[in-house]
């Protein structure tokens, strides 16, 4: 289980394909203090670390994964957001993230507005984000605004943009999608009382 808060980026540094998987060494300033077996999210999916290097980590995402996430469209020398897994005995400082991708949407507009960067995001699936709720974009926890159907907003703040790989995106680029897992929870047991 993760939080949305994101600890580093880390770089694709050697992509390599394995049948219908793809394998990742991901350069990183954690990737020495993670251990083989060890779960970590890479833009918001959960992935097991699989064998180490200096400075580096393999991971592997299967087919479904690179289907469902942005990692399939992944090329050398991008940025992923990492989050290690949260400890029992951590602070919970932004929502319930299990690391398993909904969906992507696509950036529509990235507006800046007085040091803070908000960006419009269209996801095909709608009904659940409320206004005010948590969303996980790209493994980051936000709060969702301006929704309209599909469409939603998210407020960047400077530290977040600075510290993410929300500052290479551009519109038009494709981001991982997380849906609060209480939301879901409670559309899925209103959609079997219909």
């Amino acid at each position: 289980m993760f939080t949305g808060i994101v600890e580093t980026v880390g770089k694709v540094a050697e992509l390599k394909k394995s049948g219908s998987n793809l394998d990742f060494r991901v350069e990183s300033p954690i990737s020495n203090e993670l251990q083989v077996d060890q779960s970590i999210s890479h833009n918001g999916v959960c992935l097991t670390v699989t064998e180490l290097g200096i400075g580096s980590h393999w991971v592997t995402a299967i087919d479904e994964t690179l289907q469902k996430s942005n990692l399939g469209k992944l090329a050398e020398n991008e940025m992923v957001n990492l989050e290690r897994c949260m400890k029992a005995d951590s602070r919970f400082d932004g929502h319930i993230v299990q690391g398993h991708v909904d969906t992507t949407a696509v950036i529509k507009n990235i507006t800046e507005q007085g040091g803070s960067w908000v960006f419009q995001c269209e996801t095909a699936k709608e009904g659940l984000i409320v206004e005010k709720g948590s969303v996980c974009v790209n493994g980051t926890s936000l709060t969702c605004f301006d929704i309209n159907e599909n469409m939603f907003s998210v407020a960047i703040i400077p530290y977040t943009f600075e510290h993410t790989n929300f500052n290479q995106l551009k519109p038009t680029d494709i981001v991982n999608i997380e849906f609060d897992i209480i939301g879901k929870y409670i559309h899925q047991i209103l959609n079997k009382r219909k």
